[in-house]
């Protein structure tokens, strides 16, 4: 990847109003981040919404911090991106990264659980995470309190361990962990923020910190998790990728244990040692739980900042806001649906996903957002 084109990325990344799915739509259509933001005013335009594009200056400032720092960036699609990450529907476009790459190449699990963990709960955690990595493997977590720093720390005695965090890598949280972060990327693991430098991590960061944790390992194992507990949204998110799940069973007197209990209820594996893991861990991801993908985006015509068809736009338009509405649909199902070809719908609904009139979801559906 040229600089040019990483410049590009981080810039598209970097931008309010165009999230990992928007992303991934324009690379699809226009072939790289230089052409998509070659098109964009034009887009925007046409929309009638203002885009405001990351300035070139403002995304090189933050790749000569990271470079300070010692770190990089990986862009989805590019070089050392981890592959199973990129299996993602909205994998982060760009991930800042301290330590080792080598660590992202390795077969992963995650270990996540309660921040105010027992000791019998950590103590379970660090010699599950000792012997994943004795056993070849990287283990993933959040860096947070209780689980997540006790796996960290018993993968760290004999291998590698990958942490994902909420916030920007130059501000480690919690604060107590930081020495703990350092020596993640000092001893051959990786450090991970799709967080821009400098943010602070806030409560609406977390579940996206979360989809990074699912999205780096073969499965994901939770020890002592409550009902709605972070660690259970980091469950579901590995249950919908085609992640293995595993749970260690805890006491029923004990109100940390009660998610994780129920997930074994539900079907989670059982796990007490590193065997229960290893005996059921895949070599991929199962194909019948990933997201179905969506149809390929045409090639862009000679001008693409212009509809990709012959079609009346304004027309057009008003066809495909006629088929949504606030409940999501397939977008197989407008294509079906509308007099238009695939290329015109495609295009008129990135430019309505632009102008922030409808928001394209997970599974390949779309809705309308309520505005305009």
């Amino acid at each position: 990847m040229t600089g040019a084109e990483a410049l590009a990325r981080l810039r598209l990344a970097r931008t309010d109003g165009i999230g990992p799915l928007t992303i991934r739509r324009l690379l699809a259509r226009y072939g790289s981040a230089c052409a998509a933001i070659a098109a964009l005013p034009g887009l925007a335009a046409r929309s009638g919404r203002p885009l405001a594009l990351v300035p070139e200056a403002v995304a090189e400032r933050e790749m000569a911090a990271l470079d300070r720092m010692g770190g990089r960036f990986l862009f989805s699609g590019g070089p050392g991106y981890p592959p199973l990450l990129d299996l993602l529907e909205d994998p982060p476009p760009a991930l800042a990264m301290l330590g080792d790459p080598a660590a992202l190449a390795l077969r992963a699990v995650a270990v996540v659980g309660a921040r105010n963990a027992s000791a019998a709960g950590r103590r379970i955690a660090e010699e599950l995470a000792e012997a994943l990595t004795r056993a070849g493997l990287a283990v993933v977590s959040g860096l947070a309190r209780g689980v997540d720093a006790a796996a960290h720390l018993g993968a760290l005695r004999s291998g590698r361990t990958i942490a994902a965090i909420a916030g920007g890598l130059d501000l480690p949280y919690p604060p107590e962990n930081a020495a703990l972060q350092a020596r993640i990327a000092a001893e051959g693991g990786a450090v991970m923020a799709e967080a821009p430098l400098g943010t602070a991590p806030l409560a609406r960061h977390f579940p996206r910190r979360n989809r990074i944790v699912a999205g780096l390992a073969l499965g994901v194992v939770v020890v002592e998790a409550a009902p709605r507990s972070g660690s259970l949204i980091t469950a579901r998110l590995a249950l919908e990728t085609g992640r293995e799940l595993f749970a260690v069973p805890g006491s029923p007197l004990d109100p940390r244990c009660r998610g994780s209990n129920d997930l074994i209820r539900q079907g989670a594996h059982l796990t007490e040692t590193a065997e229960d893991v290893l005996a059921h861990l895949p070599d991929a991801p199962h194909p019948q739980a990933l997201f179905e993908p969506r149809p390929p985006l045409p090639e862009p015509e000679a001008a693409p900042e212009e509809p990709a068809s012959s079609d009346d736009p304004d027309e057009g338009t008003t066809q495909v806001i006629e088929m949504l509405g606030t409940s999501p649909v397939a977008v197989d199902e407008v294509l079906r649906r509308c007099h238009l070809s695939a290329s015109a719908v495609q295009a008129i609904l990135l430019d309505l996903e632009l102008a922030g009139r409808v928001e394209m979801l997970p599974g390949g559906r779309v809705a309308l957002t309520g505005q305009g």
